[in-house]
């Protein structure tokens, strides 16, 4: 009884095996190399700009705001032993208020970059990705792998997703 299971169960599987042999034979596959379109895209490029502009005055602010800072903490360091103990007092507690203040800026600025970044990325990559899948149909693709360590010739199709993504912008 034992056996008649097994060489059954065998049997299924051997089965499985030549089934999904043949249906991998029957599909159609592609590849796209994903890190191209990302570069290659004007979405890309629309969004880069688009960051630039949302961040650049900011970062700059920042910028004149850190060498404000360190040029008061350098004049406060030459200054300090001249100074009254009440004005001394007064500029380390308004020199440590500004470095909180600042560092928290920097915080705020690096948080709110990487989240608008990551909003961006994640929009162009479903653009890319509903046209990646209009390619597949039109070519009559099943199946499209990314990044594949070998390509043979004429089953890559990042660059007629990317002529689309052009043409899209």
């Amino acid at each position: 009884m034992r056996n008649a299971q097994k060489i059954f169960a065998v049997a299924i599987a051997t089965t499985l095996m030549f089934t999904s042999a043949v249906v991998q034979a029957q599909s159609k596959i592609a590849t796209i190399r994903a890190a191209e379109l990302v570069q290659s895209s004007p979405q890309f490029k629309s969004g880069q700009a688009q960051m630039k502009s949302e961040f650049d005055k900011r970062k700059s602010d920042l910028e004149a705001e850190a060498k404000k800072l360190g040029e008061d903490l350098q004049k406060f360091k030459r200054e300090q032993d001249v100074m009254s103990a009440d004005a001394r007092s007064k500029m380390e507690k308004d020199l440590n208020t500004r470095r909180i203040d600042f560092d928290y800026k920097q915080r705020q600025f690096g948080e709110d970059f990487q989240k608008r970044d990551r909003e961006l990325s994640e929009s162009m990559m479903a653009k890319i990705k509903d046209v990646v899948v209009t390619v597949a149909k039109e070519k009559g693709v099943d199946v499209v792998v990314q990044d594949p360590v070998y390509v043979g010739p004429g089953i890559d199709i990042t660059e007629d997703v990317l002529k689309k993504l052009q043409a899209a912008k």
